[in-house]
């Protein structure tokens, strides 16, 4: 990665970082119902998205903030429908955990664990059909690889060779219980070989490193190739949910955490930046404080979105795409 690079992926942890500050205070106010942190995890969400093309989509869960910012979705409107209102990208409706803009690519995220697995094969069943050359990544957590979908999914895909690098986050815990207690192989990644695709093990607190696997995965997609899996061993900052600690639910130890903040991706890209290109602390420092004050306009002006009307929430459903198509054309 370049130096421009570097700064853009610098500039976009930063973003994910100050705004997940700010609706953590909101959520502490009672002004929004729900977060789930990503702090620590940046760099796998950054990575990732500066490897795909503008045009390539990504499948998320519900802990999305950094993914479909990093896909770049626009942070007002993503705090908007944190808020429920109707500039958010679902007018609302999806909130914290069900963020989706397909114009950004973003093709969902969901609450239901794994979910985005079989979506992402679909999304790239679709792709290949089409001949349109993108390539799906699917965002999922530890946990996730212990469900059914995990597997089929997998082996769907490399099966039909469909073009999707599945992102395993690998942050050792499964809500509050550890990776040891609930899988059975050390690395998730050994995985692959039961359906014939590369499994890589990426330091997910490198932006650089990831950014260089998942573009080797993404090459290899686009060409035909089949889909991989990427297991980045990272770690979350925060609680599995923003009320965590407040609820004083303690299951890892303070030395666990201590470690895993010395690594913490802004720190790390940082020195790079200053090891290889000079960046001064004073230029982090400017650069800090522009993402500060673009983040509190970006929640001004989400919460300065009107609410939805009650009416609303009969609009946009599933049904109504196929309410005025003639029978042949839904079957």
């Amino acid at each position: 990665m370049d130096k421009d690079r570097l700064l853009f992926a610098y500039r976009r942890i930063l973003e994910i970082r100050y705004l997940e500050a700010s609706l953590s205070d909101l959520l502490k106010r009672g002004e929004i119902p729900d977060l789930y942190p990503c702090s620590g995890q940046e760099a796998v969400a950054v990575g990732v998205c500066l490897a795909l093309r503008p045009d390539d989509q990504i499948t998320s869960m519900y802990r999305c903030l950094g993914h479909v910012i990093a896909k770049g979705a626009e942070p007002w409107r993503v705090a908007a429908e944190f808020f429920g209102r109707r500039d958010g990208y679902c007018k609302g409706k999806g909130g914290a955990k069900h963020v989706c803009s397909f114009a950004d690519g973003i093709y969902g995220a969901t609450s239901i664990v794994a979910a985005g697995i079989p979506h992402a094969a679909g999304v790239a069943l679709g792709n290949q059909y089409l001949n349109t050359g993108q390539v799906v990544a699917c965002f999922f957590g530890d946990g996730a690889a212990n469900q059914g979908t995990f597997h089929e999914g997998l082996n769907l895909a490399s099966v039909w060779k469909l073009p999707v690098v599945f992102v395993c986050e690998n942050n050792l815990y499964a809500l509050a219980t550890p990776i040891e207690e609930t899988t059975a192989v050390k690395d998730i990644a050994d995985r692959a070989a039961s359906y014939n695709m590369p499994g890589v093990i990426v330091d997910g607190m490198d932006v650089e490193a990831v950014y260089d696997a998942v573009t080797e995965a993404v090459n290899r997609a686009r060409a035909g190739g089949g889909p991989s899996l990427l297991e980045c061993k990272t770690y979350r900052f925060g609680g599995h949910f923003a009320a965590e600690f407040a609820l004083k639910i303690h299951y890892r130890e303070d030395s666990e955490m201590d470690q895993w903040r010395k690594r913490d991706p802004i720190l790390l890209l940082g020195a790079k930046l200053e090891k290889e290109f000079g960046f001064t602390e004073e230029a982090a420092q400017a650069l800090r404080n522009e993402v500060q004050q673009k983040t509190e306009e970006a929640i001004a002006r989400a919460r300065s979105s009107p609410a939805p009307l009650p009416e609303e929430a009969l609009q946009d459903l599933y049904a109504d795409s196929y309410a005025n198509l003639p029978e042949q054309e839904i079957f």
